[in-house]
């Protein structure tokens, strides 16, 4: 299959010397299954190597920007700009889904599971990106597309651990702590999903959905204080 990347490399702002990273970062295991003769690598090892990567520079771009903030704030601040759910909206911004290459079966499939192929195809797409153009590409994409709009937005709006809150609003108006229970997974070790359920007393409030236990749950936080009207 023939894919014209240069719109791509145009919207990212970054032209690739070796067109072969660009490929493998949209390259889906899926695809592989239905063409195994074809002599490509898909996106699993890019992706272990942007998520790296990423967490890095957001890490460094915090810790000079907020001098004064304490480690449990610029946690906090780094996790909402790293999760699925950012990493999904951004890759959506630059039409990453139009270059993807999946198996027929996935292609059919808009739903949560597309959302977290193409948050994971941009992660692998920062590892392209730092391996064939180094720190310097890999951290200018970043600044412009994680960093330069979301961070203010995030401080404007005042960024909280939604855990946290639930539980202080639990507490105040239902005299209740939540209980965060794992309701499903799936997913091979290396791209995980998960389900967790924010409870109080036997009452199931919300669900939600993460590639980790705690972004689960942090999501679950959230749409119980939406539920809740808190």
């Amino acid at each position: 299959m023939v894919i014209n990347y240069s719109k791509l490399e145009k919207i990212i702002g970054f032209k690739f010397k070796n067109k072969g990273f660009l490929k493998e970062a949209l390259t889906h295991r899926s695809y592989l299954n239905e063409k195994p003769a074809l002599k490509i690598k898909h996106n699993e090892r890019l992706e272990f190597l942007g998520d790296a990567v990423l967490e890095l520079i957001v890490t460094g771009y915090l810790f000079h920007k907020y001098p004064q903030k304490p480690e449990g704030e610029l946690t906090n601040f780094r996790a909402a700009l790293v999760k699925s759910l950012t990493l999904f909206q951004i890759a959506d911004e630059i039409n990453l889904n139009d270059y993807l290459l999946l198996s027929k079966g996935e292609a059919k499939d808009v739903g949560k599971a597309r959302h977290f192929i193409l948050a994971n195809a941009l992660e692998a797409l920062i590892g392209a990106i730092y391996l064939d153009g180094g720190y310097d590409a890999a951290a200018s994409f970043i600044e412009k597309n994680f960093l330069a709009n979301r961070v203010e937005a995030f401080e404007k709006s005042g960024l909280r651990d939604a855990k946290s809150l639930f539980q202080e609003k639990s507490q105040e108006q239902e005299s209740a702590t939540p209980v965060y229970k794992i309701l499903s997974e799936w997913g091979p070790d290396h791209d995980k999903h998960f389900v967790a359920g924010v409870y109080l007393g036997d009452k199931l409030i919300a669900e939600g959905k993460g590639s980790s236990k705690q972004e689960a749950q942090q999501e679950a936080a959230e749409a119980g204080l939406k539920k809740k009207k808190w």
